[in-house]
């Protein structure tokens, strides 16, 4: 597990070995907080059994212990002769993926350390807690290459902002920076935005338009929401990567790229693979460097100083009222960082950030919630406002589901008349224990 010291976070190196199946006797031993197992070849465990998915779990190092999470596989895990979505292992525990049966062990004479930055960076972005100081201890190294990075993170995390602190902090950073929000844009429209179109390539196109490659010449390209790109336009954005050029819509000559790609997505692409929505071959181009920012619920350590700091930017320097910050603790923020902000503004502005219990919206003026429309999910496209909102419903809904059957997971997934394996997908979708609710 992770052992949090004052300048540095340090793990012990961890095995999987599998024990049974084809490739009995392969073992992995982990240099890195997460390991990943699979058929596919970007995989730190490669299994060649049938059973088992392209991306089929992954193992990784937390304060709390080593936790196994199933990447919607097909046949899933199991442990204890129980199917699981997620699970914490113990040394020694053996677990099963697919038909393949795998031992995991602790090397705890075998330590790995990383280095913990301050708690902001470059003045945009602020966390005292463990995850995002290792995050923070990260940006320089990687802003200093020109690899690709795959961000992400829930939606109102920071992605755009660690994107933004890459490129001010790269070689690029006098170069344009460019975002395309790739589900917010039209399906019809996208592949004119990302590689440009000549004059007359389709109805409307009355003269020639750069894309989004061409006009951040020099800069980075952030691709926002890259999980929701088309599937038929995936091999032409990997083509692009590939060759490093494009070729506008309706013209056979091809641009060379001069830019650095960051993608970022609220979605676990690796669970898309194995649905079928997103291609293996441009998952693997774009997950060079692979970064996750942490959920504010994850990270609920930093409320307070993030309270703090926009409080004082709203109140004039003032310091917030400490009930008004406890209150802010205990609430789950669905919304995450842009939410909290939106919720200290109301708060200096009204006295009342407007929240419920549990992380519900509470009711609007005169009581009428509109679906727990929120002022801030005006600023989000209309894709992602309802995302949201369906995300903040479904947690509403399985906490309410499990505490009103006791915390029985079997009753409650009767009461509700799904899957018990769907819940359990639910619970661990929206970070909710049976424990909590």
């Amino acid at each position: 597990m992770l052992k949090v010291r004052p300048r540095e976070v340090a793990f012990g190196k961890f095995s999987v070995q599998v024990v049974s199946g084809p490739d009995q006797g392969a073992v992995q031993v982990a240099d890195a907080p997460e390991l990943s197992i699979g058929t596919a070849a970007g995989n730190h465990l490669v299994l060649t059994d049938p059973s088992v998915s392209r991306h089929h779990c992954v193992i990784t190092a937390t304060p709390k212990g080593y936790l196994l999470r199933d990447l919607d596989s097909t046949n899933g895990i199991t442990l204890a002769g129980f199917r699981v979505g997620t699970a914490y292992l113990t040394p020694g525990a053996t677990f099963g993926a697919g038909q393949t049966l795998l031992h995991f062990d602790h090397l705890p004479e075998e330590e790995v350390r990383e280095p913990l930055g301050d708690a902001e960076l470059s003045g945009r972005v602020l966390g005292q807690s463990t995850a995002m100081r290792r995050l923070f201890a990260m940006i320089p190294r990687i802003a200093a290459s020109d690899a690709t990075v795959l961000i992400e993170g829930e939606t109102g995390s920071g992605k755009g902002l660690f994107a933004e602190v890459l490129h001010q902090q790269s070689a690029r950073a006098a170069g344009p920076f460019v975002v395309i929000d790739c589900g917010a844009i039209p399906p019809t429209l996208i592949e004119a935005e990302l590689f440009g179109h000549v004059k007359g390539a389709f109805t409307g196109a009355l003269q020639a338009r750069a894309g989004a490659f061409e006009a951040a010449r020099g800069g980075t390209v952030l691709l926002d929401e890259i999980g929701e790109l088309r599937l038929d336009l995936q091999p032409k954005l990997l083509r692009a990567l590939e060759e490093r050029s494009i070729r506008r819509i309706g013209s056979l000559d091809t641009v060379p790229l001069d830019v650095r790609i960051i993608a970022a997505t609220n979605r676990d692409l690796r669970q898309e693979v194995n649905r079928g929505t997103f291609r293996s071959d441009l998952f693997y181009r774009l997950n060079v460097v692979r970064l996750r920012v942490p959920s504010l619920r994850e990270r609920r350590e930093d409320i307070p100083l993030l309270v703090a700091h926009y409080y004082r930017q709203f109140a004039d320097r003032a310091d917030p009222p400490a009930e008004l910050v406890e209150r802010l603790v205990h609430h789950d923020w669905p919304g995450n960082v842009r939410e909290l902000r939106s919720a200290v503004e109301r708060a200096v502005l009204t006295g009342d950030p407007a929240i419920g219990e549990g992380g519900v919206a509470g009711p609007r003026e005169g009581g009428d919630d509109e679906g727990a429309l929120r002022p801030d999910d005006l600023d989000l496209s209309f894709r992602q406002a309802k995302e949201r909102t369906v995300s903040r419903w479904e947690r509403a809904y399985v906490k309410a589901l499990i505490r009103a059957n006791g915390g029985n997971l079997s009753h409650a997934a009767r009461a509700g008349r799904m899957d018990r394996n769907h819940l359990r997908e639910l619970l661990r979708r929206h970070g909710v224990t049976a424990s909590e609710s």
